[in-house]
């Protein structure tokens, strides 16, 4: 069983998101405040290092297009990308087994 983390899931989170398709950086954060009930509501100064990180590392990549008449840059998951996201379940499976453990 993988030791589990202690925090820095916003990658996981990420990639989860990127794991449906293609979107813009504040497309993510749209998404993952929608996704989590408005629970998770990361400021875009977070989710773009994060995503530079993430492409800088292989497991995202990106490309320029025009949404609603706007130049984005959209970032799609890589097979690399894939990978790391189902290494993220798995620390995030033992990480919330854990709390449960602690906590119940």
């Amino acid at each position: 069983m993988p030791k589990p983390t202690q925090g820095g899931h916003v990658d996981g989170l990420i990639l989860a998101v990127l794991a449906d398709g293609p979107l813009h950086g504040y497309a993510v954060v749209g998404e993952l405040r929608s996704r989590s009930n408005g629970v998770l509501s990361f400021p875009e100064g977070t989710i773009y290092p994060a995503l530079y990180k993430l492409e800088s590392a292989g497991a995202v990549a990106s490309s320029w297009s025009v949404v609603d008449g706007r130049r984005r840059r959209l970032y799609r998951l890589t097979t690399r990308g894939r990978r790391r996201l189902d290494q993220a379940r798995v620390e995030w499976d033992a990480f919330s087994s854990a709390m449960k453990a602690v906590l119940a």
